[in-house]
């Protein structure tokens, strides 16, 4: 096999994450402002983030599994199928007005979310351990384009589909049936040979003689990396669903909102590349602290910003993807490193169904909060969660290395 392989392997990856980022921005933007207007309730804005973070859930264990028994290409193409099947789903939901209809379809929405994320495990099985971080940040940082073009297409896709004769708030979901789609096409056509496979340059597939499962899994490693990603991934779903909807309840336009998400999830992607180097040179355990401290930064931000500066509240939630950044790709350092290769896909599946659920657990909560307290209560009690990164980071690097294997 050619050593270009893991090089244009990568590319691969980088070109599909670049068309899903679009789509990933969809349930960002307006899933809360159509489960708003579908369900009539502010305390009921949190449940679109809940069931496609559910949906998440779901696939991830799905794809988790596939991936080990058949590699990661039919793992993610179908992943990505999934997606762009749900967004289909909510569209015609949205159009029909049928809430039974758009619960299911968010659900499986998910999965290509699930995919989005989960294709940075596959950066990973590239590269040799030094330069983990960097390859998990690149096909992060592959996200950005889509990811932020997404929400700024809000007003375009808009009006496409209200020239369609479908709501206006379906639009960015008409993006992310064609933007899921188009990324299961190109896995499924171009990612050969799989990463998981010996050709690829990654590690053995599990049942070969060489993943023969003697190596251990450095269990602190394994938790710590967990659940530095399970605490960032709760704040930010929980301050993220609700900003769009606090923005609108104070005068703010969907134009507004759509800017102020693109900031965020540009915050979330646009610095894996130096969060990936710092990773590689500072170690995980170190970035992970970080992301607590501005996690916690981007709460106390939010809190005290009044509800007519979107500039401060933009900053807030640039703060809230950055430290999600630095805690994902450390995270993902560490959960990767800590287990050998026969056992890595299920395992990430089962790491990112704990993610997954986080994230549930932080739109279901978010909408009841907001709606009782306020913003700022909601902020303030992100910012004190997040500050729990800190110690677990600290107290995992007191425990060894960071278990990486060749």
């Amino acid at each position: 096999m050619s050593v270009t392989a893991p090089r244009r392997l990568l590319a691969v990856l980088v070109f599909s994450q670049v068309l899903s980022g679009a789509g990933l921005a969809a349930g960002i933007t307006v899933g809360a402002l159509l489960a708003e207007d579908l369900l009539g309730s502010t305390g009921l804005a949190g449940v679109p983030s809940a069931l496609f973070t559910a949906g998440s859930a779901l696939g991830a264990v799905a794809i988790g599994r596939l991936s080990r028994r058949r590699g990661r290409r039919p793992g993610l193409a179908l992943g990505y199928a999934a997606g762009a099947l749900g967004s289909l789903g909510v569209v015609a939901a949205a159009a029909l007005g049928s809430v039974p209809l758009l619960l299911p379809s968010l659900l499986v929405y998910g999965a290509g979310t699930a995919t989005n994320l989960m294709a940075r495990y596959a950066g990973a099985d590239l590269v040799p351990p030094e330069r983990r971080g960097r390859a998990v940040s690149t096909v992060l940082f592959a996200t950005t384009l889509g990811a932020v073009a997404g929400p700024n297409l809000v007003t375009a896709t808009g009006g496409l589909a209200a020239a369609w004769g479908l709501p206006r708030l379906t639009g960015p979901f008409l993006l992310a049936t064609a933007a899921f789609g188009a990324a299961a096409a190109v896995l499924g056509c171009l990612l050969r040979p799989d990463p998981l496979r010996p050709g690829a340059g990654g590690p053995p597939p599990h049942g070969t003689a060489a993943g023969s499962g003697a190596r251990p899994v450095h269990r602190r490693q394994l938790g710590a990396g967990t659940a530095v990603m399970v605490l960032t991934q709760l704040v930010m779903i929980a301050l993220m669903t609700m900003t769009p909807v606090h923005l609108r309840a104070h005068g703010h336009g969907t134009q507004v909102a759509g800017v102020v998400i693109a900031l965020h999830v540009g915050a979330m992607f646009l610095p894996s590349p130096l969060t990936g180097l710092l990773v590689d040179r500072a170690g995980p355990h170190a970035v992970a602290a970080a992301s607590g401290v501005v996690l916690a930064a981007a709460g106390l931000l939010a809190t005290t910003a009044p509800s007519h500066a979107v500039p401060a509240l933009a900053a807030a939630l640039a703060l809230l993807g950055l430290g999600w950044n630095f805690g994902l790709v450390s995270g993902t350092t560490l959960v990767t490193g800590a287990l050998p290769p026969e056992r890595r896909a299920a395992a990430q599946g089962l790491v990112d169904t704990g993610i997954a659920l986080a994230g549930a657990v932080g739109g279901t909560v978010s909408g009841p909060v907001l709606a009782a307290a306020g913003f700022p209560v909601l902020a303030l009690v992100c910012g004190a969660l997040a500050a729990a990164v800190v110690p677990v980071a600290l107290l995992a690097a007191r425990g060894g290395g960071d278990a990486r294997y060749p």
